[in-house]
């Protein structure tokens, strides 16, 4: 059995940047925005909202971390919840998701990438939301 957790250093959230850190970096860059822009970088907020039309507005998350539980399908749903929780924050129904990892290939030969995405998959499916694509990357 595959222990998921064996493969990282920290699992979710802490995993992250401090505040304090990206704080001070954040505050370094300069906001690339436009009047359209309601919600973006430079707010405390976990997605970016554009505005599309008078009645409309696009949100927008990305999320990403690392295992915090060695159950491949749980952990899916977990990232999967996690990442839509962002959009429900702003007020937003989910409509599309990307996956997006960074995985050893043996464990993508072993199955376990695949237990991963199905699990994040039925909470996307449940959510009434697609799956659009993604992004690969190989990480031991």
């Amino acid at each position: 059995m595959v222990r998921l957790t064996d493969y990282v250093t920290s699992g979710g959230c802490a995993c992250k940047i401090g505040p304090h850190i990206l704080n001070r970096v954040l505050k370094a860059v300069t906001p690339v925005t436009n009047k359209h822009v309601l919600a973006d970088m430079t707010g405390a907020d976990d997605a970016g909202v554009y505005q599309i039309s008078d009645t409309f507005a696009l949100v927008q998350t990305l999320d990403f971390f690392p295992p915090m539980v060695n159950d491949p399908v749980l952990f899916g749903k977990i990232a999967a919840a996690n990442a839509l929780s962002d959009v429900y924050a702003m007020g937003g129904t989910p409509l599309t998701a990307m996956n997006i990892v960074g995985f050893p290939v043996p464990l993508v030969e072993q199955g376990v990438l695949t237990d991963v995405l199905n699990g994040a998959g039925s909470i996307v499916a449940e959510a009434g939301a697609a799956i659009v694509g993604g992004h690969s990357i190989e990480n031991k």
